[in-house]
């Protein structure tokens, strides 16, 4: 076992921790000091009815939103994210549903947008982001017929792999999820759930956002319900069901065991 890849059970010192982070808009509190932490190399599955606050989470993550109180730390030490560069600086990577691709753009260039290569003229540097391209679809083991197809001729799972990729590529040590399987098929969900496994081996954070609980029970280590902005708890997977988790959910708290007298 690599220094990455050290047992969660062993694990001292979470990658990011959020400690009593609260989040309103007006009168709506969105989040009600929510304490949840993440580790190198796991799936945290986060899940909860439209208005849980999962997506009021991640974005305070991603720099998308501004905690109004409460404390976040990275590899144990306090920080704070104030925007999405600040966000990006901790190697922090979010991939939202409708996964911010240019659709009118080839691979490299989505590979690269908004951090694309110059030569010291400071002209784009084509042939080398096409380069480095090659060399992450490689470690991905992706396959793409070109490099100059607009990604808007892609396949739903192809669009979510350079997505993936594009995070990848840039450092992430931890990747935020938001639905990466909504509206794929089979065969393209086996493959971005394959991807997500080799990254979790590679000591990659993931939080992984779903309604889908065959896919979070399948991916996570952990499951973290959320109710009402709040967080009714948390579940290592092995330890729990999909019938537990759903009371988790429609109740907001979590199961009791029946005691019989």
């Amino acid at each position: 076992m690599t220094d990455g890849l050290r047992s969660k059970e062993l694990e001292t010192t979470p990658i990011i921790e959020l400690k009593d982070v609260s989040k309103h808009f007006g009168g709506i509190q969105a989040l009600r000091g929510v304490s949840l932490d993440l580790y190198e190399g796991e799936i945290l599955g986060i899940v909860g009815h439209n208005g849980a606050g999962k997506s009021t989470l991640i974005k305070v993550l991603s720099g998308a939103y501004t905690a109004d109180s409460g404390k976040i730390y990275y590899e144990g030490r306090e920080v704070e994210i104030k925007s999405p560069r600040d966000s990006k600086a901790l190697n922090i990577e979010t991939i939202y549903q409708n996964l911010a691709l240019a659709d009118n753009l080839n691979v490299p260039a989505n590979l690269f947008l908004g951090r694309e290569i110059r030569n010291r003229a400071g002209v784009l540097d084509e042939s080398r982001m096409e380069a480095e391209t090659l060399k992450m679809l490689e470690r991905l083991n992706l396959k793409i017929k070109s490099l100059k197809v607009r990604v808007v001729k892609l396949s739903g799972g192809q669009r979510q792999c350079i997505a993936i990729g594009r995070a990848v590529y840039f450092k992430a040590k931890i990747l935020i999820m938001d639905e990466p399987t909504a509206a794929l098929g089979v065969e393209e969900t086996e493959r971005v759930h394959a991807l997500m496994q080799q990254l979790k081996n590679e000591g990659i954070a993931i939080i992984l956002i779903s309604h889908d609980l065959h896919d979070v029970f399948g991916l996570s280590d952990r499951i973290a319900v959320m109710k009402n902005g709040a967080l009714v708890g948390v579940k290592k997977t092995h330890e729990t069901t999909k019938e537990e988790i759903l009371s988790m959910i429609i109740l907001g708290k979590p199961d009791e065991p029946t005691v019989r007298v």
